[in-house]
């Protein structure tokens, strides 16, 4: 197996990894939040909300790992591009951070409630007031998923990495995506129920259908991961070295 492909077959993995522990994880810590005085019961849920917070953390690693291992593939066709990706996936990362807050102060109180240090009465108010929090960070997610996939859907179409319809798919789904979440922000639709989970369904659709590809195929053709794009006789090298794999 060569690098490259090596290298597809990790970023496929971490693909699923990603999808599974963040949807595994948030739907254990949505099973707690959503339950009437979620709080005073909390410490009978802590495997569900530690779990589902270590789960998350999984994700949020995972996206930094593709957009790392990526970078040198991906900075051939526009290495600013490339370096906005890893950005965004970090800034993702850091809203994982923010998310997985929720679930663990909620387990704290829960504690602390059960011990007598906690005043249940504020249960109520405080129950309301993560949830919310777990709402809003996960409206956040899906911002920065959106944005992070049109930069990475429009890179992997520039460089033909992957088929180009598989590419457009991804530019089709996550500014949908990015707009569900907009449109979330205002208040006009609800991306975790009903018609609003619609806009995730073509980015994830993409997510699913991608890392099958790289698992299975790799990428399209090779790359020489040490040579930069900036110089156009560089890329004149790359398309060479292309053509020369392909007809040997």
């Amino acid at each position: 197996m060569t690098s490259s492909r090596r290298t597809a077959a990790i970023v496929g993995l971490l693909f699923l990894i990603a999808t599974v522990s963040f949807s595994a994880g948030d739907t254990l810590i949505k099973g707690v939040l959503d339950r009437p005085d979620h709080l005073i019961g909390a410490s009978g849920d802590a495997t569900a909300l530690a779990a589902g917070a270590l789960l998350a953390f999984v994700d949020g690693l995972a996206v930094v790992g593709i957009a790392i291992l990526m970078y040198p593939f991906l900075r051939h066709t526009s290495e600013s591009l490339a370096l906005g990706y890893v950005g965004l996936r970090v800034a993702e990362l850091g809203v994982v951070l923010l998310y997985m807050v929720a679930p663990l102060i909620v387990l704290a109180l829960g504690n602390g409630a059960r011990d007598g240090t906690v005043d249940a009465s504020a249960s109520q108010s405080l129950g309301s007031l993560f949830k919310a929090q777990h709402d809003v960070t996960i409206v956040l997610l899906y911002l920065f998923t959106g944005a992070s996939g049109i930069f990475v859907a429009c890179l992997l179409y520039r460089s033909k990495l992957v088929p180009r319809p598989l590419a457009v798919l991804g530019l089709i789904g996550y500014p949908v995506l990015l707009a569900g979440a907009v449109l979330a922000m205002f208040g006009v639709t609800d991306v975790q129920q009903g018609t609003g989970m619609l806009a995730m369904l073509p980015g994830g659709l993409f997510e699913l259908i991608l890392p099958i590809w790289l698992l299975a195929k790799g990428f399209s053709h090779p790359v020489v991961t040490g040579v930069k794009s900036s110089d156009p006789t560089d890329r004149a090298f790359i398309a060479a070295l292309g053509q020369a794999a392909v007809t040997t």
